[in-house]
């Protein structure tokens, strides 16, 4: 490659001159190429350790003038060809303007002038747009990829000096971290390291640091453990590697690819060290850590922050901090966590002006809202910059200004005050009436429209007086009261300030009247729901009348869901419900519907509109609740992680008993997953989901230590796990609360846990300000960190299971051992994955549905199988491999999408390794009859189509039994439903009523069938269909090609001529003896007439015989129709057949050097066996070409046409291998399936390494 024009002062140190001319010269790496001893070695150890570009370019063209001392370097390249190249364009283009010039420098100026241009325009013509990486990381991932192997499609996105600890000897080298691998080289003196670990193959990743390996990274797979230390900057390397191997691990989760999310902005200065997708991952992980500190929307992203002060008119301070910009939001966050905490939404801002600076208040910036709240930024660094950024974002925000009038509202939409009854139906009569409007059950529609605009609570709970309460009421106007001063002291509303005295404000209690306000507020569903108007209407009309199997499980849940609750013991509450779950359902399939999703909407349901319920929900399965409501409850099991680690820590006597009962586990999900509200008394429940929706899942965890604790003496005198749970179970059911001025709603779970001597009752606040004051030392950041950690265990943990699950799934009949399994599993799986890593030729291929059954999760297409079967297949083809991949493909691709799953997959495998010689031969004819052999015929692939479709919708497998041989002429009886759904005429609902009215009798009917086959196996084999000429000529040709590279190579080849020869003598006998029997059924198949069909049923099938001679007389004896057409095993339909086949006209002249040199060809021309005369016209090559294969009979055939009435049997066949004792032996040979996929394994996966170094290779 051409280089931008370098300085090089020691020339000849390290490397040697192979070519020279007055003004260039091409130099040679010492010690690349032959020899090299020790100097070759301690260059190589040189290249590595200081990382230099001569490893990966050992060849380089310097550009040099007589008089002066020094080179300049104009081109590198990895190989002599690519420098060679350079070096003649040199000489051709420019040697002869060179001696034109008279002054050095002016040569040396031309000369970097024309580089540079040359590099400018290959640039111009190579990059894509936007890539900005520099040129040292351009060379890094060069050698990255030349070094492991990997393809383009793989990027680097940073590379570190590290050491990497191989038993107790640090190797010195180079780790370089891709999006989809950790890859390690290390050369020193002679020894090579080299290490490729997959990011979805890592378990474990953990910085720690000992006694033997001094702060070290540790990588942990289910194979290896891998110690890294060393590093120059080891914080920045392991933040990169948890980014790493999260997303790998969130794409097994969910299949979200790196490059189609949404990339967050670059920086307008990038670094010149860093490539442009590490800059991409840092500012990804900065966004998600903005989202989920102030709880805003996922589209959000972070354009900057920078450090300012914010005045606090509370306390009349400055408060240092940092001002977070994006485009929808201005937010700050004080340096103490809870000193300040502020969202101001760009939809309620109204004016922002630079006011004058002194020196107590240098650079202040001034933001006014429409709730008439200004908020004073001050000691801003860039506010000129930073005011036009917020004006660039403020010009944008028109398009959503409706929905900042519903923000001015929400004061009164969302808090039914008692003094402004009104204000929530005015408010809310606009969106109310679209949703009264869709709800379809019957006489409710006009009772609805408060369900729309207000809790449930409200519309079931007794309009009861604050005086009549008593010291409960008066307890309630107090909490009231506090609230409003403190919202006219902080605000109200979204631009809240938020302190350490809200906080205290949430673990009092929250009023029921401002409990669906305040929800809102702190989970940030207000803003997606004032930025979305109408969304939830439209969901609901979308929706209405869909069915899906997650409405069915809604259905059946709808009356569990809080059955004790007045709200929820009729029709209004329960359609409500229905509305909402069914809307979510609709928006994010992926999720669907979970259990437990009902109890914790209905809870949102009383105290919040049908709208704000959905967006609550949106904001706890999407952002609060990351996974924890999908089939594997795959983010429930990490916090259980987190909280069996936390257990650990605080409190280490009670971890290990519960850990030997296997308590954690069963109690955790029913606590994490509906938040206390299964197992704690309604009224103490919410009082925890309140402090959830400020604090985040921190606060689940804390009660739930704190309810260990509480119970500590008695969880340690427990003998089982029943006896733990029902102590459990007891304590929850009497944590009270006193101050509820709810009536109290029986508890189901209490009634069932209920004994003789109840315990002590104990204050849900009491609960939660113990589990403050020893456990309150939990930090977000820390349990994000402890999350990933667990993330990788749980979902390693999971696909360890989908193997395990996919494994039982496979027939026991297959031969592999539970071992061989597991191994092709890895094979398969890995497969997939680099289809998804580097890009696949079909979407379906690449991306993975989890929702999906566990065999159907991975699935390979053509291309991916072809290198699979390269590589494992027994039978070695040489060229000819990925023809005979293609036919195998075909054939196990029963359902036609062109994907196969793991069982398919091993079935096939399966055919080609184990069974005798006869099913081994089976598979083998089976690859040269349709659908494996394509036909370029139109009429014959119509033919083959319908009878193969009745073929794959009957049989389990191809390859799995003797079933599949007879079902595809028995299914011929009926053969119209189905070939109306190939072609997809007719109605649906009639297809679906013709199969369900005549699948009972067929059923049966297979089933007798299949009984009659497993008493007489041995006939199976008649029902193979009969091969015609071409078929069988492709099949040698696969024989021949199979043989190539055999240790009896010669023996097998004339073995195959005498089969061969001996067969086609076979056929042409046969077709002597039925030709005259054969023209009087194929004149009346031509005239369209069916009478002869019945005969066609008559004669007997022959039986195989040993002896080819005596195979004769059978096959004059045979079928005479079959005969002339070249097929019997059709027998009811000949006639059928015929007429098809008739009308049809070869056009496919192939010259015979076409038809040899292009297997695909090959394949197109091959004729379906259940065609009876459509090959007629239809050319062949001349066989002359086949000598070695057809003997003595291709003269007599040379230039002929393929001869349609020319046939031979599976049966023929068999018996003809068996004359060959050698051909046995090859077939009944065993091949170990274990080792070659031990040895693909290591080829795919490219793990740990360590040789001896080959002194000629040293720098390459």
């Amino acid at each position: 490659m051409w280089l931008g024009p370098e300085e090089v002062l020691a020339a000849h140190a390290l490397w040697v001159t192979e070519r020279a001319n007055p003004f260039f010269v091409l130099q040679r790496r010492r010690g690349h190429g032959k020899g090299g001893g020790l100097t070759g070695l301690l260059v190589g150890t040189l290249d590595v350790v200081l990382d230099s570009s001569a490893r990966v370019a050992p060849y380089r063209i310097l550009h040099q003038t007589q008089n002066a001392q020094a080179y300049w370097t104009v081109a590198c390249g990895s190989s002599r060809k690519e420098i060679t190249k350079h070096w003649e364009w040199l000489e051709n283009n420019l040697l002869q303007t060179l001696s034109i010039f008279d002054n050095e420098e002016d040569i040396t100026t031309f000369i970097k002038g024309k580089i540079h241009g040359i590099i400018a325009e290959e640039n111009k013509n190579r990059q894509p747009q936007g890539e900005d990486d520099p040129g040292k990381f351009k060379e890094a991932e060069l050698k990255m990829r030349k070094q492991f192997g990997m393809p383009g499609g793989e990027k680097l996105v940073n590379y570190y000096s590290c050491s990497y600890w191989k038993g107790r000897v640090p190797r010195q080298g180079w780790l370089y971290l891709t999006v989809n691998h950790l890859c390690f080289y290390s050369f020193l003196l002679g020894r090579e390291v080299s290490l490729v670990v997959q990011w979805v193959d890592v378990t474990r990743l953990e910085k720690n640091a000992t006694l033997l390996f001094p702060e070290s990274i540790r990588v942990a797979t289910r194979d290896q453990e891998l110690f890294f230390s060393m590093f120059l900057s080891i914080g920045e390397t392991f933040r990169l590697m948890e980014q790493l191997a999260n997303r790998a691990v969130r794409q097994l989760l969910d299949s979200e690819g790196f490059p189609e999310a949404a990339a967050p902005p670059r920086p307008g200065r990038p670094h010149r060290s860093i490539s442009a997708l590490k800059r991409d991952l840092d500012a990804r992980a900065k966004n998600e850590c903005y989202q989920a500190t102030f709880r805003l929307p996922r589209d959000e992203l972070l354009d900057g922050h920078t450090g300012c002060t914010l005045w606090t008119p509370f306390n009349k301070l400055h408060i240092p901090g940092q001002m977070f910009l994006s485009n929808n939001y201005i937010c700050f966050a004080s340096k103490e966590e809870d000193a300040c905490h502020l969202i101001i939404p760009l939809r309620e801002v109204t004016i922002v002006e630079k006011a004058d600076s002194s020196s107590v208040l240098p650079s202040p910036l001034s933001i006014s809202t429409k709730s008439k709240m200004t908020f004073l930024f001050a000691n801003l660094r860039d506010r000129d910059f930073l005011v036009q950024r917020i004006s660039d974002f403020l010009q944008k925000t028109p398009s959503k200004q409706p929905s900042g009038c519903i923000g001015e509202r929400k004061p009164s939409a969302a808090d039914p005050a008692p003094e402004s009854p009104s204000a929530p139906q005015e408010v809310w009569e606009q969106p109310t009436s679209p949703i009264a409007t869709l709800s379809g059950h019957h006489s409710f529609c006009a009772q609805e429209a408060p369900t729309a605009s207000q809790g449930l609570l409200k519309l079931f709970q007794r309009n009861t007086s604050m005086e009549v309460l008593g010291a409960k009421g008066a307890k309630e106007k107090m909490k009231e009261e506090s609230w409003n001063i403190h919202f006219f002291e902080y605000g109200r509303g979204m631009c809240m300030y938020r302190t350490a005295k809200t906080r205290e404000l949430v673990l009092k209690g929250i009023p029921e009247s401002l409990r669906g306000e305040l929800w809102l507020l702190f989970s940030g569903a207000w803003n997606e729901m004032v930025t979305h108007p109408g969304y939830y209407a439209e969901l609901v009309e979308k929706s209405r009348g869909k069915y899906s199997l997650a409405t069915e499980e809604i259905e059946r849940d709808l009356h569990r869901s809080m059955p004790e609750h007045p709200a929820f013991q009729n029709e209004l509450g329960i359609a409500a419900l229905r509305r909402v779950l069914t809307a979510y359902a609709f928006r994010n399939p992926t999720i669907g519907y979970c259990q437990a999703m009902n109890i914790v909407t209905s809870v949102l349901l009383l105290y919040g509109s049908e709208e704000e319920a959905f967006w609550l929900l949106v904001a706890l399965c999407e952002r609060m609740l990351p996974d924890y409501y999908n089939t594997r409850v795959v983010g429930a099991l990490v916090d259980q992680g987190i909280f069996e680690e936390l257990t650990r820590d605080f409190l280490p006597q009670l971890s290990e008993k519960m850990q030997a009962l296997g308590v954690i586990s069963s109690i955790s999900l029913s606590w994490f997953l509906t938040l206390f509200l299964s197992v704690m008394p309604f009224e103490s429940a919410v009082v925890i989901v309140d402090c959830f929706f400020y604090e985040g899942i921190k606060v689940v965890l804390q009660v739930a230590l704190a309810i260990l604790d509480a119970n500590m003496e008695q969880l340690l005198g427990c003998s089982d796990e029943g006896e733990a749970m029902t102590i459990l179970g007891r304590y929850l059911d009497n944590v009270v609360n006193k101050q509820s001025v709810s009536p109290p709603i029986p508890h189901l779970h209490a009634l069932l846990t209920s004994g003789d001597d109840p315990p002590a009752e104990v204050d849900v606040f009491e609960l939660l300000k113990v589990s403050y004051e020893k456990f309150s030392s939990l930090r977000a950041d820390d349990l994000e960190q402890m999350r990933f950690k667990q993330r990788l265990k749980v979902i390693q943990s999971l696909e360890d299971t989908a193997k395990r699950s996919v494994v039982r799934a496979i027939p026991g009949d297959v031969g592999f051992s539970l071992e061989e399994l597991e191994d092709l599993y890895v094979l398969f799986k890995a497969k997939h994955l680099a289809s998804q890593y580097w890009g696949s030729s079909r979407v379906a291929a690449g991306r993975r549905d989890p929702s999906l059954p566990y065999l159907e999760q991975y699935r390979i297409d053509a291309s991916q199988f072809r290198d699979l079967f390269a590589s494992l297949a027994p039978w070695a083809c040489g060229s000819h491999t990925p023809v005979l991949a293609g036919r195998m493909f075909r054939l196990l691709d029963e359902n036609r999408d062109s994907l196969i799953n793991f069982k398919e997959f091993v079935l096939g495998m399966s055919g080609m390794y184990h069974g005798d010689l006869t099913e081994k031969l089976k598979v083998l004819y089976k690859l040269h009859l349709p659908p494996a052999l394509r036909s370029e015929e139109a009429e014959s692939a119509q033919e083959a189509t319908c009878y193969f479709t009745e073929d794959s919708s009957s049989e389990a497998s191809p390859l799995a039994s003797d079933l599949d041989l007879f079902l595809p002429w028995e299914a011929q009886e009926t053969p119209q439903p189905e070939e109306q759904e190939e072609t997809g005429n007719g109605g649906v609902q009639d297809k679906r009523a013709e199969e369900r009215g005549t699948s009972p009798p067929d059923y049966r009917h297979y089933l007798r069938l299949w009984a009659k086959e497993k008493e007489a196996q041995k006939e199976t084999i008649k029902d193979l269909p009969k091969m015609n000429q071409e078929q069988f000529i492709e099949l040698c040709k696969t024989l021949y090609n199979m043989f190539s590279e055999d240790a009896m190579e010669q023996d097998l080849y004339h073995a195959i001529a005498t089969v061969a020869s001996l067969l086609l003598r076979i056929g042409e006998v046969g077709k002597k003896f039925s030709a005259r029997a054969g023209r009087r059924p194929r004149d009346g198949a031509g005239s369209g007439e069916h009478d002869g069909a019945p005969d066609g049923e008559k004669p007997p099938v022959p039986e195989p015989h040993q002896e080819p001679d005596r195979e004769l007389q059978p096959l004059a004896a045979g079928d005479p129709q079959a005969k002339a057409g070249g097929d019997t095993h059709l027998g009811k339909v000949p006639q059928e057949s015929q007429v098809v086949g008739e009308g049809g006209r070869g056009e496919g002249q192939g010259s015979p050097s076409q038809f040899l040199s292009d297997d695909e060809t090959k394949d197109d021309l091959s004729m379906s066996s259940y065609s009876v005369v459509s090959t007629g016209s239809l050319q062949c090559e001349d066989l002359a070409d086949d000598t070695v294969l057809v003997g003595g009979e291709a003269a007599a055939r040379c230039g002929g046409a393929v001869d349609t009435d020319w046939c031979i049997s599976f049966e023929q066949i068999l018996a003809s291998v068996l004359t060959e004792s050698v051909l046995v032996n090859f077939f009944e040979k065993r091949v170990d399936m274990g080792l070659k996929a031990k040895d693909q394994n290591k080829v795919e996966r490219q793990l740990s390494t360590s040789s001896d170094h080959e002194p000629s290779g040293v720098s390459g």
